[in-house]
């Protein structure tokens, strides 16, 4: 046990707790108020649905809880993004459901809805998973419809998701649950299926006052586009449903008919807990960002019965890899080792930096998992390539490039874990967002960034007080330290994992203890794809 164990574990578990308390408010969607005039209508709240519908007891896990966080101030704010993502069972089958949160905005779309909208028929398009839609929304957000309308990764492509997954056979299926206006309305009914609930659903491209302004016509929303009209006169949706709960049942009894499906075939036997007391990851994970620590020790606190079988062990030392299981899993591990490491010629190696010979390790590494079809999970503290002559003679960027190709190039799911420093090219390098994780998590713990916070302050400081000194303007000792602070605390903020999940750059800010869950339900769920292509590497300097 090292000396600044129990100083570590209080820290860390205090950082557990702020992450506990920042989603317990972000589950109260629009707030207390307006969650009581939702359910007076007679309808759950979005959250209430999605738990009715999983199977009781069963785990589940959200993608993008914390996104909008801090966002849209001006506006009052978009909890979730105003909807609610969550991957968990129906019937014994895994499913991604999406539902709009009409307690925040009445359901209105904002920038942030749209793309988390979209990651969640990505996840269900990468993994050939039901999807299935919860739709309570009033449309786009009209105050913010430039960013949301016309772009390639805007609303319209939600719709053209629909068609592709369709194609691909993915099953779609949608309740209208509340209001499904303008282009909205296409969503349930590019599904395979649409049910709508009486009384309370409602489809239109154009409300009851649009159509009056538009051409003159006197008539309520109910009869222009209620469950009775869809149902029984446009055929426009295929089940009416008398409440919430029945359309829930309904959808329950739907998926409870789908077939088996074909399988990727990943190695899994039954599942074995850690041997290492997983507790000890707030003790062993230090304080500091820049303070050591032996990630081998993390390792064996995530991995069945704490087994590692560690590759080109004694080589490329700032790079750990090898196979292990994670609750039961077969997976191939990719992690960054946080010490101070000696290579073969006695030379000190920083930890957390990727050395050449540590790229190249990895690479082969990446190579053989891809050959014997092992998930891959990337365990990122990584501050960067190194740096300096000897590495640049020594060919660090042909080598860092031979990693970043392999890592592209993948065909087996990978998953990512930043549980520190996520700096620069090695954010790449280690399976950042740009490379297509399947899922991608940070720890409270996580920093991402171009590079650390006192590098940057410290750059940035360069670059203001010249623009100062240009300007004529003497910068005094304690203007220059109040300058270093202003930026520091701005940079701080813009690494934190908290930042980061707001804008759907990571899935989800996890507890370091839900890591084997959240891999475990990855992978089940990338078992529904079978591979399809073959890894290639390319045009690569050997």
């Amino acid at each position: 046990m090292n000396l600044n164990f129990n100083k570590n574990e209080d820290f860390n578990k205090l950082q557990s707790t702020e992450l506990k308390k920042k989603l317990l408010k972000v589950y109260k969607g629009g707030g207390k108020d307006k969650i009581e005039k939702h359910k007076a209508k007679g309808k759950l709240t979005a959250r209430e649905r999605i738990n009715y519908l999983f199977d009781k007891n069963s785990n589940s896990i959200e993608i993008g809880a914390l996104a909008g966080d801090q966002m849209y101030q001006e506006h009052g704010g978009c909890p979730s993004g105003g909807v609610i993502v969550k991957i968990g069972y129906i019937q014994n089958k895994q499913c991604i459901v999406v539902a709009n949160d009409a307690t925040v905005k009445a359901g209105a779309w904002f920038p942030i809805t749209g793309k988390k909208n979209l990651r969640a028929q990505e996840i269900a398009i990468e993994n050939k998973i039901p999807i299935i839609y919860l739709v309570d929304s009033a449309g786009v957000y009209l105050p913010m419809q430039d960013e949301i309308f016309p772009d390639k990764e805007h609303f319209g492509r939600i719709f053209r998701n629909n068609a592709i997954m369709s194609s691909m056979g993915i099953t779609q299926i949608s309740a209208v649950m509340g209001s499904c206006v303008a282009g909205g309305a296409y969503l349930p009914i590019m599904s395979d299926e649409a049910l709508i609930v009486d009384k309370t659903g409602s489809i239109f491209l154009a409300g009851s006052y649009l159509v009056k302004a538009a051409i003159g016509e006197n008539i309520d929303n109910e009869t222009l586009g209620g469950a009775t009209t869809h149902c029984e006169i446009s055929g426009v949706t295929d089940y009416k449903s008398k409440d919430d709960y029945d359309a829930l049942d309904k959808i329950k009894n739907i998926v409870n008919k789908i077939g088996d499906y074909n399988k990727a075939g990943f190695n899994r036997i039954q599942a074995k807990k850690p041997t290492e007391k997983e507790d000890d990851i707030f003790g062993i994970l230090p304080i500091s960002r820049t303070d050591q620590y032996d990630m081998h020790e993390i390792i064996k606190r995530i991995v069945d019965n704490s087994e590692l079988e560690e590759y080109k062990k004694e080589y490329g030392k700032t790079i750990i890899c090898g196979y292990a299981r994670i609750d039961g899993w077969a997976v191939g591990i990719v992690a960054n080792q946080r010490k101070v490491v000696k290579n073969a010629n006695k030379e000190m190696q920083f930890g957390g930096v990727i050395y050449s010979d540590s790229a190249d390790k990895a690479t082969r590494f990446i190579a053989n998992c891809n050959q014997k079809k092992i998930p891959l999970v990337f365990l990122q503290d990584v501050t960067g390539f190194m740096v300096g002559s000897k590495s640049e003679h020594g060919g660090i960027i042909k080598d860092g490039a031979k990693m970043v190709n392999a890592v592209s190039n993948s065909v087996v799911p990978k998953f990512t874990v930043i549980i520190g420093n996520s700096y620069g090219a090695g954010n790449y390098a280690m399976c950042g967002k740009a490379y297509d994780p399947r899922l991608i998590v940070a720890w409270p713990s996580a920093r991402l960034a171009v590079m650390g916070g006192e590098q940057a302050a410290k750059v940035l400081l360069q670059i203001e007080t010249a623009s100062l000194k240009k300007q004529g303007v003497k910068i005094s000792a304690k203007k220059e330290k109040e300058i270093l602070d202003s930026i520091k605390q701005r940079y701080d903020t813009q690494t934190s994992p908290y930042y980061a999940a707001a804008r759907l750059w990571t899935d989800a800010v996890i507890n370091p203890l839900n890591t084997r869950k959240w891999i475990s339900m990855g992978i089940e769920a990338a078992n529904h794809a079978p591979i399809e292509k073959q890894f290639n590497l390319g045009i690569i300097q050997v």
